[in-house]
Formats: structure tokens, sequence, C-alpha cells
């Protein structure tokens, strides 16, 4: 990365200057980017090809304002560590579905970081770019972490060995991850990415999806219904206008999408609309 994307990165992360490789600037660092990187989809609702490759991603964040989802934040958010010296690896992931019976198994259907350093005792699982996932990253030991809402519990696979398993309770979104030690390469999960930001039959192309992390639970846009998830509850409304629906991607989720013009809008509020539609009515009868 050059320094001005490192500098364009942090500044849209909030931070200044060049935080030291340790680890508590890497929750720091992990905070502000769930908090302010929205993990988003709209993109292939809209035809838009998806890049892999970080430096595409890192200039999607720090140039055109957007978020993006696992692949693409994750990459991202390990070429910006990277430059800021800690050391990363990438590594394999199979998270299970809530309509998963069993676990998945290391599939590579997600991709997560660990991530250590001079100033580190042990590595951590780094995970920007899962909507439920955590709000600061989690030590790579075995034991149960709350943030929010939601617990994490990490535990050597029953399964598989040589795999750390993650349970996710409640179980919001997945259930749980099975994350393989060996490193692997981003542009692995190259066959992977073009299933899920393509196929009819991925969750991502059935309907638009918009989530940001914080402290105290999770923003979460699907379609178009905005729900708020916190420890007290769900707070959930339909969105009838787009107008209104424009409004909450630029003030809860910080997407402007000043890039779309006026036909570029309505398409796009029409096509995340027929999407949803149809995902219901495919989800009703199931």
């Amino acid at each position: 990365m050059s320094t001005n994307s490192t500098a364009g990165y942090l500044e849209r992360l909030g931070l200044e200057g060049n935080p030291e490789p340790t680890p508590e600037n890497l929750r720091r660092l992990h905070r502000a980017h769930v908090e302010r990187i929205p993990y988003e989809t709209l993109d292939f609702h809209r035809g838009v090809r998806a890049d892999l490759d970080p430096r595409e991603s890192v200039r999607r964040i720090v140039e055109d304002r957007r978020g993006g989802y696992c692949f693409q934040l994750n990459g991202a958010f390990g070429a910006l560590l990277t430059a800021l010296g800690y050391r990363v690896t990438v590594h394999a992931v199979g998270v299970q579905g809530t309509d998963d019976p069993a676990p998945v198994g290391v599939n590579g259907n997600h991709m997560a970081l660990l991530v250590t350093g001079d100033a580190f005792e042990e590595p951590f699982l780094v995970d920007v770019g899962l909507g439920f996932a955590f709000h600061e990253p989690l030590p790579l030991r075995a034991g149960r972490t709350a943030q929010g809402p939601f617990a994490y519990e990490l535990s050597p696979s029953p399964a598989v060995p040589g795999v750390w398993r993650l349970d996710h309770s409640p179980a919001r979104g997945f259930v749980g991850a099975d994350i393989s030690t060996a490193e692997a390469r981003v542009e692995d999960f190259a066959a992977e990415h073009v299933r899920l930001s393509t196929s009819p039959g991925s969750e991502f192309v059935r309907t638009a999806r918009v989530q940001r992390r914080d402290a105290y639970g999770t923003d979460l846009l699907l379609g178009r219904v905005l729900t708020r998830i916190t420890a007290d509850g769900e707070v959930r409304r339909e969105i009838d206008d787009a107008g209104e629906w424009y409004g909450v991607l630029r003030d809860t989720f910080g997407l402007p999408l000043d890039c779309l013009d006026a036909a570029e809008r309505r398409r796009l509020w029409e096509l995340v609309g027929a999407a949803h539609e149809a995902w219901l009515t495919g989800a009703a009868g199931r």
C-alpha cells in the first residue's frame, strides 16, 4: 500500500497518525473498521463486478467511500495492517449458516485473518467481513468472549484436526465457523468469490444486505427492511420510500452513494425491492 492509501484508509477509520503494531491498537483499528466501513453487497444487484484484489478493495474503501463483503473487507484490512507493521496471514473459513444442520468444515466460503507482531504474546483472530461477527478481534485461544448481545466461543474443532471452531450465540446470521490454521492466499478464493457474488442461488445475490457492527449490537438493512439488534431485542421497520432508504444508507451506514446518478439510484431501489420480494416469497414457501 502507498503512504497516501494508508493515510486515507486511517482517515476513513477516524484515526490519525501511524499507530504502532500493538494488540491495543489492533483492537482500536478493528473497532473503527466494523463501525465505519459497512458490510454491503449492493453492487451484486447492480451487476457491477466485485474485484477480489486487495488493492482494488483498498481503493474502493478509500476513494469511493464504499464497503464490501468478506473477501473485500478482510483483504483490504489485511493490506492496511501489513502496511502498519503487523504480521498478517490469510486463512480459509467455512461459515455454518443458520439453515445448515451441521458444521460445513473449511469449505472456503469465507476468509479471515490471523494477526500478530513483535508486541504480541499470541495471535489474534481478525474478521471485519462477517456482519454478525466480533466488534473486537479474538485472541486465538480456547475460551468464550461476550461482546454486546453476542458471544463467541473458540475451541479446537472436535471433528477436524488442526482446525479451530468458532461458535456464535445467539445464532443470528451464522451458527459458527471452522477456521483453518493453514496459510492461504486471497486469490485462492477466486472461484468461491465468483459464486457468492454472481450465482442466483447465493444469499448475497438473492437479497441485498448492508450491515454495521458497534459495541452494543448491529444495524442490518436486508432489502428494504431495517433492523436494529441489541441485547434488549430487535427494532424493525420497513422502508417504502426511496429517499428514506438512501437516507438510511447515508446516515446509518455511511454510504452516501454519491457515485450514482438519479437513474442509477432509481434502478438500484427497484432491483433491491424486487429481489427482496422474491426472497421473502421463497422463504415463505420453504
